[in-house]
């Protein structure tokens, strides 16, 4: 749905209010059914048509489990540094962290 243009989303707007189905607007935008009715659903729904994805940028590093073992292993170590602090949560990890990760 991303790859739309804003006259694309556009012409499946148009094309719906004058009563064309999916299958028919699909036939003639060149694009998938579902992606048709992505567009549609979200224009129904919220009265606008997405023009990006939402899921941009760089995935997070640490998980859900590796935040829950940092949040144990600061408060035993608070007076020690970031380094000690990423070695230790290596233990728990399967893949190695930078220091800067844990900062």
């Amino acid at each position: 749905m991303g790859d739309l243009s804003d006259f694309q989303r556009g012409q499946m707007v148009g094309a719906r209010v004058t009563g064309a189905s999916v299958t028919k607007m699909s036939t003639l935008l060149g694009v998938s059914r579902p992606t048709v009715s992505k567009v549609m659903t979200a224009y129904t729904h919220h009265g606008k048509t997405p023009s990006a994805k939402t899921n941009n940028g760089q995935k997070p590093i640490l998980n859900e489990r590796d935040l829950h073992a940092l949040k144990r292993i600061v408060p035993k170590s608070h007076r020690s540094t970031a380094a000690k602090g990423a070695a230790e949560l290596v233990i728990h990890r399967e893949d190695p962290i930078s220091t800067k990760t844990v900062e």
